[in-house]
């Protein structure tokens, strides 16, 4: 059969999608050994993961973005999960980075904004994660605003009440959260080797965050299967009938 005539005969196979939000943490996610990008390999056949993650953006900015990331489209356009993971540069100090900086009760009301804008284009709460910003080693972020000739902008304490807002926030609404800030700090451990700069994931970070992750991801997308057949079930003799026929029953 020719290419185009297979083209005429069925519509293009629509992927699954997971929709990765975010900041910073998000946009790096795919760099190598990164959160997102293990993520992609974990669920390659299954789902496409698309990174929409923007690095220094806060809520406020976030949500006014995020209609114009995903719209109301037909059921199989629609991510079968999303993670929203906003907070780190929501909880800079507003006195040292005031165009970062996004007030604590606002913060909660962009979060919940953003969930129920997913509601409305068919994105129910039980397809939603949320993700609390990390705690920060402020030893390490200070060095690097000195770096940048700027004074310490972020303390862990303001990152806690902005990952108790993101818990507040995934209650009222009813999502998943997976709250990084005190996993992250469980059992007073020195939490410093999460971090590469003191802010943004090392290796181990990313890791860490997939590890807690998945479990929340895989009670949602364990229903889908491995799409197209395996190879040694494609009819030699006639691939076609393999090949053309998945999905069909």
């Amino acid at each position: 059969m020719a290419l185009s005539e297979a083209a005429g005969c069925r519509s293009a196979l629509l992927w699954p999608r997971v929709l990765l939000f975010g900041d910073s943490i998000t946009q790096f996610s795919f760099q190598q050994g990164g959160w997102g990008a293990s993520l992609a390999d974990k669920l390659v056949r299954k789902c496409d993961v698309l990174n929409r993650g923007f690095s220094g953006y806060n809520t406020r900015w976030a949500k006014i973005i995020l209609p114009s990331i995903i719209g109301k489209g037909s059921g199989l356009d629609r991510p079968v999960a999303v993670t929203v993971f906003f907070g780190a540069n929501d909880s800079a100090l507003k006195d040292e980075n005031p165009k970062q900086h996004i007030p604590l009760e606002e913060y909660l009301d962009n979060l919940k904004s953003m969930v129920q804008y997913l509601k409305s284009v068919d994105i129910p709460e039980n397809r939603v994660i949320l993700i609390t910003p990390p705690p920060l080693c402020e030893t390490a972020w200070e060095k690097e605003c000195i770096l940048q000739g700027c004074k310490l902008n972020r303390l862990n304490l303001v990152t806690g009440e902005y990952a108790k807002a993101c818990l507040q926030a995934a209650q009222d609404c009813g999502t998943d959260v997976l709250d990084l800030w005190t996993l992250m700090q469980e059992d007073n451990q020195d939490f410093s080797s999460y971090l590469s700069d003191g802010l943004h994931l090392s290796p181990k970070g990313n890791e860490f965050l997939l590890s807690h992750l998945w479990p929340l991801l895989e009670k949602k997308l364990s229903p889908l299967p491995l799409l197209l057949p395996y190879w040694r079930d494609v009819t030699e003799a006639n691939p076609e009938l393999s090949l053309l026929a998945w999905g069909d029953h």
